[in-house]
């Protein structure tokens, strides 16, 4: 059996990574823009047996509303 690295060192820095990730924190995306992203989660996510379409994935994502009034609710 092969020798395996132990995974509980330390990561290595990554310096160009953190400063990526550092920018990508600052960065507000537009309603338009996390509706993109949500259609594209459901149709990367659905099971290739299944009937989603890009379309239909879309037109999902343009009825799901999340609100402010919904979260102050609870």
């Amino acid at each position: 059996m092969a020798e395996r690295k132990s995974a509980l060192k330390r990561a290595p820095e990554r310096p160009e990574l953190r400063r990526l990730l550092d920018r990508a924190k600052s960065i507000v995306l537009t309603e338009d823009q996390l509706q993109e992203q949500r259609a594209s989660f459901v149709y990367g996510n659905a099971p290739y047996t299944s009937k989603i379409t890009k379309e239909s994935a879309i037109r999902a994502a343009n009825r799901t509303r999340l609100s402010e009034d919904a979260d102050q609710e609870k």
